[in-house]
């Protein structure tokens, strides 16, 4: 079959600390193979056509509804993590595919109104929430009603990409990085299209190691994680570009994060997912179907929390408008 002629190939050709698709620790349910894909190649396209997928084009990255058509969405950014981690595997001879489906995977779980909505969402739940968590949650059980029934590195890999995570395989590490390099420069190049900051005001020690535009600055941190992570068992950036990166992490949170312009629609957005979140507390007979056969399962609470994180920003912002703004004013 064409798959175990691929897999020959991951043998002959990928590093000894990679990911084999042929050594994979399995799905959560038994699954016949494909004749022509490997495990992790199936598992990159089940994302890629998925419903949850498709919403990410309609999801917030960190500007709430910008007036331009140039700033990122969560999509564009999965994108972009995608473009970076798949660049660091190939130079490191790691395994590509499963690289690919992570990335696409990672942030399948993100609320309406991007970080907002996770921060309202884990205030206003029992369990709290978290975004990663999620997005397990979503290809686990949540997409099509029965989950994407992925394999346990994927898994893995969306499960631990935040910071605080620690992932199984090289193939996650190399997400984990991505991910951070990715939001640092494109939340930079948006908060400058906003008028936000200026190159100028960009921590001049962080730009005199990580260079002074975007594209140099995402070249010197790829190269960085390459150059430093070749033939080791762990991936990982130089300590002086590392700590030049969190430097500026650290700025983006001080003046583009938590800045009032970047988030003067921030209240508004709140206030939208608090009033569903509890209206539909209050009548969860008002729930789709796919949301309400849940509740014997996971408990109200849990049904409304997956029905509205699935949501859009406008998709939220319909719903709203349906449910609290009088008919007689919607002609106005």
């Amino acid at each position: 079959m064409i798959r175990e002629e691929l897999e020959k190939m991951e043998d002959a050709v990928l590093s000894l600390y990679a990911a084999r698709s042929s050594k994979t620790k399995g799905r959560l349910h038994p699954s016949e193979l494909c004749e022509v894909r490997t495990e992790y190649q199936r598992d990159r396209d089940k994302i890629l056509h998925c419903k949850s997928f498709r919403r990410l084009k309609h999801k917030t990255q960190v500007f709430i509804s910008p007036e331009g058509d140039h700033y990122r969405t969560r999509l564009t950014h999965t994108l972009e993590v995608s473009q970076i981690a798949r660049t660091i595997a190939r130079a490191l001879w790691l395994n590509e595919d499963l690289t690919e489906a992570i990335s696409l995977g990672h942030d399948l779980g993100h609320t309406p109104f991007g970080h907002t909505g996770e921060c309202l969402l884990n205030k206003i739940t029992t369990a709290g929430f978290k975004h990663n968590e999620h997005s397990l949650r979503v290809v686990d059980i949540l997409e099509g009603g029965k989950g994407l029934n992925l394999t346990w590195e994927v898994r893995d890999g969306i499960l631990n990409h935040t910071k605080s995570g620690n992932p199984a395989t090289l193939e996650g590490q190399i997400l984990s990085l991505s991910d951070r390099v990715a939001y640092i420069n494109h939340d930079i190049d948006d908060a400058i299209r906003a008028k936000i900051i200026s190159e100028e005001d960009l921590p001049k020690d962080c730009i005199d190691i990580l260079g002074c535009s975007h594209k140099v600055r995402i070249d010197t941190m790829v190269k960085d994680i390459i150059y430093n992570s070749e033939g080791r068992d762990s991936v990982a950036m130089s300590q002086e570009v590392r700590q030049a990166t969190e430097q500026l992490r650290d700025f983006m949170f001080q003046r583009v994060y938590l800045d009032c312009l970047a988030k003067s629609e921030e209240d508004k957005a709140m206030y939208i997912l608090e009033e569903l979140f509890f209206y539909f507390i209050k009548n969860p007979n008002r729930l789709p179907a796919e949301y309400h056969k849940q509740i014997p399962v996971y408990g109200e609470e849990q049904a409304v929390c997956d029905y509205i994180a699935g949501m859009t920003d406008r998709y939220a912002m319909r719903i709203f408008y349906e449910l609290f703004v009088p008919s007689s004013w919607k002609q106005i």
